[in-house]
Protein backbone atom coordinates (compact mmCIF):
# COMPACT_ATOMS: atom_id res chain seq x y z
CA UNK A 1 0.00 0.00 0.00
CA UNK A 2 1.33 3.47 -0.93
CA UNK A 3 1.92 5.74 2.08
CA UNK A 4 2.30 9.51 1.67
CA UNK A 5 4.62 11.17 4.23
CA UNK A 6 3.34 14.75 4.13
CA UNK A 7 0.59 17.10 2.96
CA UNK A 8 2.98 18.54 0.36
CA UNK A 9 3.63 15.05 -1.00
CA UNK A 10 -0.11 14.44 -1.23
CA UNK A 11 -0.65 17.65 -3.24
CA UNK A 12 2.20 16.79 -5.58
CA UNK A 13 0.80 13.28 -6.05
CA UNK A 14 -2.68 14.64 -6.94
CA UNK A 15 -1.21 17.15 -9.40
CA UNK A 16 0.89 14.43 -11.03
CA UNK A 17 -2.17 12.17 -11.32
CA UNK A 18 -4.19 14.93 -12.98
CA UNK A 19 -1.35 15.61 -15.42
CA UNK A 20 -1.07 11.94 -16.33
CA UNK A 21 -4.84 11.58 -16.80
CA UNK A 22 -4.94 14.69 -18.99
CA UNK A 23 -2.07 13.41 -21.11
CA UNK A 24 -3.84 10.08 -21.57
CA UNK A 25 -7.18 11.69 -22.42
CA UNK A 26 -8.01 11.10 -26.06
CA UNK A 27 -8.50 14.01 -28.41
CA UNK A 28 -12.23 14.66 -28.78
CA UNK A 29 -14.94 17.27 -29.38
CA UNK A 30 -18.38 17.37 -27.77
CA UNK A 31 -20.58 18.44 -30.69
CA UNK A 32 -23.78 18.47 -28.62
CA UNK A 33 -22.69 21.16 -26.17
CA UNK A 34 -22.13 24.88 -26.30
CA UNK A 35 -20.17 26.53 -29.08
CA UNK A 36 -16.40 26.42 -28.62
CA UNK A 37 -13.34 27.37 -30.65
CA UNK A 38 -12.78 25.04 -33.64
CA UNK A 39 -10.16 22.32 -33.23
CA UNK A 40 -6.87 23.21 -34.97
CA UNK A 41 -6.10 20.50 -37.54
CA UNK A 42 -2.99 20.23 -39.74
CA UNK A 43 -3.53 18.77 -43.21
CA UNK A 44 -0.21 18.65 -45.10
CA UNK A 45 -0.26 17.68 -48.77
CA UNK A 46 -0.29 13.91 -49.06
CA UNK A 47 3.04 12.63 -50.36
CA UNK A 48 3.01 11.06 -53.85
CA UNK A 49 5.36 9.43 -56.37
CA UNK A 50 4.72 11.62 -59.45
CA UNK A 51 3.07 14.82 -60.71
CA UNK A 52 -0.19 13.09 -61.62
CA UNK A 53 -0.74 11.66 -58.15
CA UNK A 54 0.35 15.00 -56.67
CA UNK A 55 -2.64 16.68 -58.35
CA UNK A 56 -4.93 13.91 -57.10
CA UNK A 57 -3.48 14.40 -53.64
CA UNK A 58 -4.23 18.13 -53.72
CA UNK A 59 -7.82 17.48 -54.85
CA UNK A 60 -8.45 14.97 -52.08
CA UNK A 61 -6.93 17.27 -49.49
CA UNK A 62 -9.15 20.12 -50.67
CA UNK A 63 -12.30 17.99 -50.33
CA UNK A 64 -11.33 16.76 -46.86
CA UNK A 65 -10.65 20.35 -45.77
CA UNK A 66 -14.00 21.57 -47.12
CA UNK A 67 -15.85 18.73 -45.38
CA UNK A 68 -14.22 19.26 -42.00
CA UNK A 69 -14.38 23.06 -42.03
CA UNK A 70 -18.04 23.02 -43.09
CA UNK A 71 -18.90 21.57 -39.67
CA UNK A 72 -17.70 24.68 -37.86
CA UNK A 73 -15.85 22.50 -35.33
CA UNK A 74 -12.57 22.08 -37.24
CA UNK A 75 -10.09 24.69 -38.50
CA UNK A 76 -7.35 23.69 -40.94
CA UNK A 77 -4.12 25.42 -39.99
CA UNK A 78 -2.43 27.34 -42.82
CA UNK A 79 0.28 25.26 -44.51
CA UNK A 80 2.74 28.18 -44.35
CA UNK A 81 2.98 27.53 -40.60
CA UNK A 82 4.06 23.90 -40.97
CA UNK A 83 7.62 23.14 -39.84
CA UNK A 84 7.77 19.43 -40.69
CA UNK A 85 7.18 18.09 -44.20
CA UNK A 86 6.54 14.41 -44.87
CA UNK A 87 8.08 12.27 -47.61
CA UNK A 88 6.00 9.21 -46.76
CA UNK A 89 3.00 8.15 -44.68
CA UNK A 90 5.47 6.05 -42.69
CA UNK A 91 7.26 9.13 -41.36
CA UNK A 92 6.64 9.75 -37.69
CA UNK A 93 5.58 13.29 -36.78
CA UNK A 94 7.98 15.46 -34.83
CA UNK A 95 5.37 16.25 -32.22
CA UNK A 96 7.13 19.29 -30.73
CA UNK A 97 7.08 20.96 -34.17
CA UNK A 98 3.30 20.58 -34.42
CA UNK A 99 2.73 21.44 -30.76
CA UNK A 100 4.70 24.66 -31.24
CA UNK A 101 2.06 25.92 -33.73
CA UNK A 102 -0.84 24.78 -31.49
CA UNK A 103 -1.98 21.93 -33.74
CA UNK A 104 -4.30 19.47 -32.00
CA UNK A 105 -4.84 16.87 -34.75
CA UNK A 106 -2.65 15.96 -37.74
CA UNK A 107 -3.87 14.21 -40.88
CA UNK A 108 -0.98 12.57 -42.73
CA UNK A 109 -1.19 10.60 -45.97
CA UNK A 110 0.45 9.12 -49.03
CA UNK A 111 -1.06 8.34 -52.43
CA UNK A 112 0.38 6.22 -55.23
CA UNK A 113 -0.88 4.64 -58.43
CA UNK A 114 -0.65 0.85 -58.52
CA UNK A 115 -0.19 -1.55 -61.45
CA UNK A 116 -3.93 -1.95 -61.97
CA UNK A 117 -4.25 1.78 -62.66
CA UNK A 118 -6.06 2.49 -59.39
CA UNK A 119 -4.92 4.82 -56.66
CA UNK A 120 -3.87 3.51 -53.27
CA UNK A 121 -4.08 5.95 -50.39
CA UNK A 122 -2.77 5.45 -46.88
CA UNK A 123 -3.73 8.00 -44.25
CA UNK A 124 -3.10 8.43 -40.54
CA UNK A 125 -4.64 10.63 -37.85
CA UNK A 126 -2.43 11.78 -34.99
CA UNK A 127 -3.35 13.16 -31.57
CA UNK A 128 -0.66 15.84 -31.26
CA UNK A 129 -1.06 16.79 -27.55
CA UNK A 130 -0.91 13.09 -26.57
CA UNK A 131 1.78 12.26 -29.20
CA UNK A 132 -0.04 9.16 -30.41
CA UNK A 133 -1.69 7.70 -33.49
CA UNK A 134 -5.48 7.51 -33.59
CA UNK A 135 -6.14 6.08 -37.08
CA UNK A 136 -4.18 4.21 -39.75
CA UNK A 137 -6.22 3.20 -42.82
CA UNK A 138 -5.83 2.45 -46.52
CA UNK A 139 -8.20 3.04 -49.45
CA UNK A 140 -8.12 2.03 -53.11
CA UNK A 141 -10.14 3.92 -55.74
CA UNK A 142 -10.24 5.04 -59.37
CA UNK A 143 -10.84 8.57 -60.64
CA UNK A 144 -14.63 8.11 -60.51
CA UNK A 145 -14.35 7.32 -56.82
CA UNK A 146 -12.02 10.17 -55.87
CA UNK A 147 -14.61 12.40 -54.23
CA UNK A 148 -16.19 9.53 -52.33
CA UNK A 149 -12.77 8.42 -51.07
CA UNK A 150 -12.15 11.92 -49.71
CA UNK A 151 -15.61 12.04 -48.09
CA UNK A 152 -15.01 8.63 -46.49
CA UNK A 153 -11.71 9.82 -45.02
CA UNK A 154 -13.40 12.93 -43.61
CA UNK A 155 -16.19 10.76 -42.18
CA UNK A 156 -13.69 8.48 -40.44
CA UNK A 157 -11.81 11.43 -38.93
CA UNK A 158 -15.04 13.11 -37.84
CA UNK A 159 -16.24 9.89 -36.20
CA UNK A 160 -12.94 9.23 -34.42
CA UNK A 161 -12.77 12.71 -32.90
CA UNK A 162 -16.45 13.41 -32.17
CA UNK A 163 -17.64 9.88 -31.39
CA UNK A 164 -20.54 10.40 -33.82
CA UNK A 165 -21.03 8.86 -37.26
CA UNK A 166 -20.01 11.10 -40.14
CA UNK A 167 -22.31 12.46 -42.83
CA UNK A 168 -20.02 13.58 -45.68
CA UNK A 169 -20.45 10.48 -47.86
CA UNK A 170 -24.11 11.27 -48.51
CA UNK A 171 -26.36 12.79 -51.15
CA UNK A 172 -29.15 15.35 -51.19
CA UNK A 173 -32.26 15.22 -53.37
CA UNK A 174 -34.21 18.45 -53.69
CA UNK A 175 -36.62 20.44 -55.85
CA UNK A 176 -34.91 22.76 -58.34
CA UNK A 177 -36.98 25.85 -59.16
CA UNK A 178 -36.71 28.23 -62.11
CA UNK A 179 -38.97 30.71 -63.89
CA UNK A 180 -41.39 33.40 -62.77
CA UNK A 181 -43.97 33.18 -60.02
CA UNK A 182 -46.76 32.38 -62.50
CA UNK A 183 -44.63 30.06 -64.66
CA UNK A 184 -42.61 28.08 -62.14
CA UNK A 185 -40.65 25.09 -63.44
CA UNK A 186 -39.72 22.43 -60.89
CA UNK A 187 -37.40 19.47 -61.34
CA UNK A 188 -36.04 16.81 -59.05
CA UNK A 189 -32.29 17.22 -58.66
CA UNK A 190 -29.63 15.26 -56.78
CA UNK A 191 -26.15 16.18 -55.59
CA UNK A 192 -23.48 15.26 -53.04
CA UNK A 193 -23.93 16.87 -49.63
CA UNK A 194 -21.29 19.44 -50.54
CA UNK A 195 -23.16 20.48 -53.71
CA UNK A 196 -20.91 18.62 -56.17
CA UNK A 197 -21.91 15.96 -58.75
CA UNK A 198 -25.14 17.79 -59.48
CA UNK A 199 -27.69 16.06 -61.71
CA UNK A 200 -31.33 16.66 -62.74
CA UNK A 201 -33.62 13.65 -62.44
CA UNK A 202 -36.86 14.89 -64.03
CA UNK A 203 -37.58 17.11 -67.04
CA UNK A 204 -39.65 19.82 -65.36
CA UNK A 205 -42.82 19.27 -67.38
CA UNK A 206 -44.84 18.51 -64.24
CA UNK A 207 -44.83 20.04 -60.76
CA UNK A 208 -42.81 17.97 -58.27
CA UNK A 209 -42.81 18.19 -54.47
CA UNK A 210 -41.44 16.59 -51.29
CA UNK A 211 -38.84 14.04 -52.51
CA UNK A 212 -37.68 11.42 -49.98
CA UNK A 213 -34.99 8.71 -50.15
CA UNK A 214 -35.72 5.06 -49.50
CA UNK A 215 -33.61 3.51 -46.70
CA UNK A 216 -31.46 1.63 -49.25
CA UNK A 217 -31.00 4.84 -51.31
CA UNK A 218 -32.02 3.08 -54.53
CA UNK A 219 -35.33 4.90 -54.83
CA UNK A 220 -36.88 8.29 -54.26
CA UNK A 221 -40.55 8.80 -53.55
CA UNK A 222 -42.12 12.12 -54.43
CA UNK A 223 -45.36 13.85 -55.26
CA UNK A 224 -46.07 15.07 -58.79
CA UNK A 225 -49.04 16.65 -60.51
CA UNK A 226 -49.97 15.17 -63.87
CA UNK A 227 -52.86 16.97 -65.60
CA UNK A 228 -53.51 18.68 -62.25
CA UNK A 229 -53.92 15.29 -60.58
CA UNK A 230 -51.59 14.50 -57.64
CA UNK A 231 -49.73 11.20 -57.95
CA UNK A 232 -47.15 9.48 -55.76
CA UNK A 233 -44.14 8.27 -57.76
CA UNK A 234 -41.14 6.04 -57.17
CA UNK A 235 -37.95 7.03 -59.00
CA UNK A 236 -35.16 4.44 -59.42
CA UNK A 237 -31.85 6.31 -59.10
CA UNK A 238 -29.75 3.69 -60.93
CA UNK A 239 -32.02 3.16 -63.95
CA UNK A 240 -33.69 6.57 -64.08
CA UNK A 241 -37.08 4.90 -64.41
CA UNK A 242 -40.11 6.09 -62.53
CA UNK A 243 -43.48 4.55 -61.84
CA UNK A 244 -46.74 5.62 -60.30
CA UNK A 245 -47.27 4.12 -56.86
CA UNK A 246 -50.80 5.32 -56.56
CA UNK A 247 -53.26 7.56 -58.34
CA UNK A 248 -55.25 8.45 -55.27
CA UNK A 249 -58.52 10.34 -55.18
CA UNK A 250 -58.42 13.80 -53.68
CA UNK A 251 -55.21 15.55 -52.65
CA UNK A 252 -52.13 13.59 -51.54
CA UNK A 253 -49.29 15.05 -49.49
CA UNK A 254 -45.67 14.31 -48.50
CA UNK A 255 -45.11 10.55 -48.91
CA UNK A 256 -42.31 8.99 -46.81
CA UNK A 257 -40.78 5.53 -46.63
CA UNK A 258 -41.00 3.37 -43.53
CA UNK A 259 -37.60 2.57 -41.93
CA UNK A 260 -37.59 -0.90 -43.55
CA UNK A 261 -38.52 0.55 -46.95
CA UNK A 262 -41.55 -1.71 -47.34
CA UNK A 263 -44.27 0.89 -46.88
CA UNK A 264 -45.12 4.49 -47.61
CA UNK A 265 -46.92 6.82 -45.26
CA UNK A 266 -48.75 9.91 -46.48
CA UNK A 267 -51.76 12.11 -45.90
CA UNK A 268 -54.74 12.21 -48.27
CA UNK A 269 -57.58 14.70 -48.35
CA UNK A 270 -60.97 13.16 -49.12
CA UNK A 271 -64.21 15.11 -48.93
CA UNK A 272 -62.39 18.10 -47.50
CA UNK A 273 -60.72 16.20 -44.64
CA UNK A 274 -57.11 15.05 -44.49
CA UNK A 275 -56.19 11.74 -42.82
CA UNK A 276 -53.00 9.68 -42.60
CA UNK A 277 -52.65 6.47 -44.59
CA UNK A 278 -50.05 3.74 -44.94
CA UNK A 279 -49.47 1.84 -48.17
CA UNK A 280 -47.79 -1.56 -48.50
CA UNK A 281 -45.47 -1.28 -51.53
CA UNK A 282 -45.65 -5.02 -52.23
CA UNK A 283 -49.42 -5.51 -52.10
CA UNK A 284 -50.53 -1.89 -52.75
CA UNK A 285 -52.95 -2.27 -49.84
CA UNK A 286 -53.74 1.12 -48.27
CA UNK A 287 -54.61 1.34 -44.56
CA UNK A 288 -56.16 4.39 -42.92
CA UNK A 289 -54.35 5.21 -39.65
CA UNK A 290 -56.21 8.28 -38.39
CA UNK A 291 -59.91 9.07 -38.33
CA UNK A 292 -60.76 12.54 -37.08
CA UNK A 293 -62.94 15.37 -38.40
CA UNK A 294 -59.96 17.78 -38.27
CA UNK A 295 -56.84 17.84 -40.49
CA UNK A 296 -54.06 15.25 -39.90
CA UNK A 297 -50.99 15.57 -42.13
CA UNK A 298 -47.15 15.45 -42.49
CA UNK A 299 -46.52 12.01 -40.95
CA UNK A 300 -43.00 10.75 -40.15
CA UNK A 301 -41.91 7.40 -38.67
CA UNK A 302 -39.70 6.99 -35.63
CA UNK A 303 -36.41 5.25 -36.57
CA UNK A 304 -37.60 1.93 -35.11
CA UNK A 305 -40.87 2.19 -37.07
CA UNK A 306 -43.00 1.74 -33.96
CA UNK A 307 -44.36 5.27 -33.73
CA UNK A 308 -45.44 8.10 -36.03
CA UNK A 309 -45.34 11.85 -35.51
CA UNK A 310 -47.67 14.18 -37.43
CA UNK A 311 -49.30 17.56 -37.16
CA UNK A 312 -52.99 18.20 -36.69
CA UNK A 313 -55.40 20.98 -35.79
CA UNK A 314 -57.63 18.60 -33.85
CA UNK A 315 -56.80 20.52 -30.66
CA UNK A 316 -57.98 23.86 -32.07
CA UNK A 317 -54.76 24.96 -33.79
CA UNK A 318 -51.93 23.25 -35.64
CA UNK A 319 -49.80 21.19 -33.23
CA UNK A 320 -47.54 18.11 -33.22
CA UNK A 321 -48.78 14.69 -32.16
CA UNK A 322 -47.29 11.22 -31.70
CA UNK A 323 -49.15 7.93 -32.10
CA UNK A 324 -48.44 4.22 -32.36
CA UNK A 325 -47.75 2.68 -35.77
CA UNK A 326 -51.33 1.39 -36.01
CA UNK A 327 -52.85 4.81 -35.25
CA UNK A 328 -53.65 4.15 -31.60
CA UNK A 329 -52.45 6.11 -28.59
CA UNK A 330 -52.56 9.59 -30.13
CA UNK A 331 -50.84 12.13 -27.87
CA UNK A 332 -50.19 15.83 -28.34
CA UNK A 333 -46.56 16.80 -27.60
CA UNK A 334 -46.26 20.50 -28.61
CA UNK A 335 -47.74 23.10 -26.29
CA UNK A 336 -45.91 26.29 -27.26
CA UNK A 337 -47.33 29.46 -28.75
CA UNK A 338 -47.74 29.44 -32.52
CA UNK A 339 -48.53 26.82 -35.17
CA UNK A 340 -46.36 23.71 -35.60
CA UNK A 341 -45.85 21.79 -38.84
CA UNK A 342 -43.72 19.23 -40.76
CA UNK A 343 -42.43 17.16 -37.81
CA UNK A 344 -39.55 14.83 -38.71
CA UNK A 345 -38.11 12.22 -36.38
CA UNK A 346 -34.32 12.18 -35.98
CA UNK A 347 -32.51 9.02 -37.21
CA UNK A 348 -31.20 8.68 -33.64
CA UNK A 349 -34.70 8.87 -32.19
CA UNK A 350 -33.69 11.58 -29.71
CA UNK A 351 -35.34 14.62 -31.33
CA UNK A 352 -38.23 15.65 -33.52
CA UNK A 353 -37.54 18.60 -35.83
CA UNK A 354 -40.38 20.90 -36.85
CA UNK A 355 -41.41 24.12 -38.56
CA UNK A 356 -43.08 26.77 -36.40
CA UNK A 357 -45.09 29.79 -37.52
CA UNK A 358 -45.45 32.66 -35.06
CA UNK A 359 -45.91 36.42 -35.40
CA UNK A 360 -45.49 36.48 -39.16
CA UNK A 361 -42.17 34.59 -39.06
CA UNK A 362 -41.13 30.98 -39.59
CA UNK A 363 -38.81 28.99 -37.35
CA UNK A 364 -37.01 25.63 -37.49
CA UNK A 365 -36.76 23.91 -34.12
CA UNK A 366 -36.24 20.64 -32.32
CA UNK A 367 -37.87 19.04 -29.30
CA UNK A 368 -37.67 15.72 -27.48
CA UNK A 369 -40.25 13.08 -28.53
CA UNK A 370 -42.16 13.81 -25.30
CA UNK A 371 -42.44 17.49 -26.31
CA UNK A 372 -39.95 18.83 -23.76
CA UNK A 373 -36.76 20.74 -24.46
CA UNK A 374 -38.03 22.82 -27.39
CA UNK A 375 -35.25 24.87 -29.01
CA UNK A 376 -35.34 27.18 -32.03
CA UNK A 377 -32.26 26.82 -34.26
CA UNK A 378 -33.17 28.87 -37.37
CA UNK A 379 -35.62 31.61 -38.32
CA UNK A 380 -36.60 33.75 -41.30
CA UNK A 381 -39.40 35.25 -43.33
CA UNK A 382 -40.08 31.67 -44.47
CA UNK A 383 -38.03 28.64 -43.46
CA UNK A 384 -39.46 25.17 -43.98
CA UNK A 385 -39.01 21.43 -44.55
CA UNK A 386 -36.34 20.26 -42.07
CA UNK A 387 -34.48 17.05 -42.99
CA UNK A 388 -31.93 15.21 -40.84
CA UNK A 389 -28.38 14.16 -41.60
CA UNK A 390 -27.98 10.38 -41.11
CA UNK A 391 -26.13 10.91 -37.82
CA UNK A 392 -28.94 13.12 -36.47
CA UNK A 393 -26.62 16.03 -35.68
CA UNK A 394 -27.25 18.37 -38.66
CA UNK A 395 -30.48 19.70 -40.17
CA UNK A 396 -31.10 20.96 -43.67
CA UNK A 397 -34.04 23.18 -44.57
CA UNK A 398 -34.91 25.75 -47.20
CA UNK A 399 -35.49 29.46 -46.87
CA UNK A 400 -37.44 31.84 -49.07
CA UNK A 401 -36.94 35.59 -49.30
CA UNK A 402 -39.82 37.97 -48.74
CA UNK A 403 -41.41 38.74 -52.14
CA UNK A 404 -40.57 42.21 -53.45
CA UNK A 405 -42.25 42.02 -56.85
CA UNK A 406 -45.33 39.86 -57.52
CA UNK A 407 -44.02 38.89 -60.97
CA UNK A 408 -40.57 37.87 -59.72
CA UNK A 409 -40.28 34.62 -57.79
CA UNK A 410 -38.51 35.09 -54.44
CA UNK A 411 -35.15 33.32 -54.02
CA UNK A 412 -35.16 29.95 -52.29
CA UNK A 413 -32.01 28.43 -50.83
CA UNK A 414 -31.01 25.27 -48.96
CA UNK A 415 -29.33 25.66 -45.58
CA UNK A 416 -27.50 23.28 -43.25
CA UNK A 417 -27.26 23.99 -39.52
CA UNK A 418 -26.15 21.90 -36.53
CA UNK A 419 -28.62 21.18 -33.76
CA UNK A 420 -26.99 23.69 -31.44
CA UNK A 421 -28.12 26.41 -33.86
CA UNK A 422 -24.58 27.44 -34.81
CA UNK A 423 -22.83 27.27 -38.17
CA UNK A 424 -25.76 27.90 -40.50
CA UNK A 425 -24.41 27.68 -44.06
CA UNK A 426 -26.00 27.90 -47.52
CA UNK A 427 -25.50 25.18 -50.13
CA UNK A 428 -24.63 26.41 -53.60
CA UNK A 429 -27.05 25.13 -56.26
CA UNK A 430 -27.40 25.99 -59.98
CA UNK A 431 -30.86 27.49 -59.41
CA UNK A 432 -33.35 28.14 -56.62
CA UNK A 433 -33.70 25.09 -54.39
CA UNK A 434 -36.34 23.83 -51.95
CA UNK A 435 -37.60 20.71 -50.12
CA UNK A 436 -34.25 19.00 -49.50
CA UNK A 437 -34.03 15.39 -48.32
CA UNK A 438 -30.84 13.83 -46.94
CA UNK A 439 -29.81 10.29 -47.88
CA UNK A 440 -28.51 7.69 -45.44
CA UNK A 441 -24.74 7.23 -45.33
CA UNK A 442 -23.65 5.67 -48.63
CA UNK A 443 -21.04 3.46 -46.99
CA UNK A 444 -21.08 2.48 -43.31
CA UNK A 445 -17.60 3.13 -41.96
Amino acid sequence: MLKLKSKTTLILFIMLSLFINKAKAELSIDITGAQSAPMAVALPDFSSNNENTKKISEKIGSIIQTDLESTGIFRIVDKFAYIQHFKSANDIPTFVDWQSIAVEALIQGEINKNESGKYKLKYRLWDIPASKEMISNELEFDMNGLRRAAHMIADTIYQRITGEDGYFDTRIVYVSETGTTLKRKTRLAIMDQDGENHKYLTNGLDLVLTPRFSPNMQQITYLSYYNNTPRVYLFDIETGKQKVVGNFPGMTFAPRFSPDGKKLIMSMALNGNSEIYEMDLKTNVVTQLTKHPMIDTSPSYSPDGKKITFNSDRGGNQQIYVMNRDGSGVKRISWGVGRYATPVWSPRGDYIAFTKILGGKFYIGVMFPNGKGERIIAEGWMVEAPTWSPNGRILMYFSQEKPKNPSVAPKTKIHAVDITGYNDRILITPSDASHPAWSPLLTKH
